[in-house]
C-alpha cells in the first residue's frame, strides 16, 4: 500500500546504510516533485482503484445478495455495467474547435 509521507516528513538516520521504503519515497519527491512521485510511484492508478471500488460499494452495498457462486458473477456483471452506464452518461463530450 502506498501512502503519501506528510509534508514535513524528513529521512531516517539510516537513510546512508540501509534506506526503507519511506526514504526512498522522500527521496523521489525531493528529486522529481510529489506529482511526479505520484506518477512515478502508481498511486494516482492506487487512488482510481479506491474510487472505483468505493462507488461499487456505494450502489451495490457491503455485500453481494446472491448466494450461488455463478449468480454471483451475473449480479457484479450487472452492477459494473451499471456503473459503466452511469460513468459513460457523466462525462463530457468535448469536441476540439481549433
Amino acid at each position: 500500500m502506498i501512502v503519501p509521507p506528510r509534508s514535513t516528513a524528513v529521512l531516517s538516520e539510516m537513510v546512508e546504510s540501509a534506506p526503507t521504503q519511506r526514504d526512498r519515497h522522500l527521496q523521489s519527491i525531493a528529486e522529481h516533485g510529489r506529482i511526479g512521485w505520484q506518477k512515478r510511484s502508481g498511486y494516482n492508478r492506487r487512488a482510481l482503484v479506491e474510487t472505483a471500488v468505493s462507488r461499487f460499494i456505494r450502489v451495490i452495498g457491503n455485500a453481494l445478495h446472491s448466494r450461488k457462486d455463478q449468480r454471483r458473477e451475473t449480479e457484479v456483471a450487472i452492477v459494473v455495467r451499471a456503473l459503466n452506464r452511469m460513468l459513460e452518461l457523466g462525462r463530457p463530450k468535448s469536441i476540439r474547435i481549433a
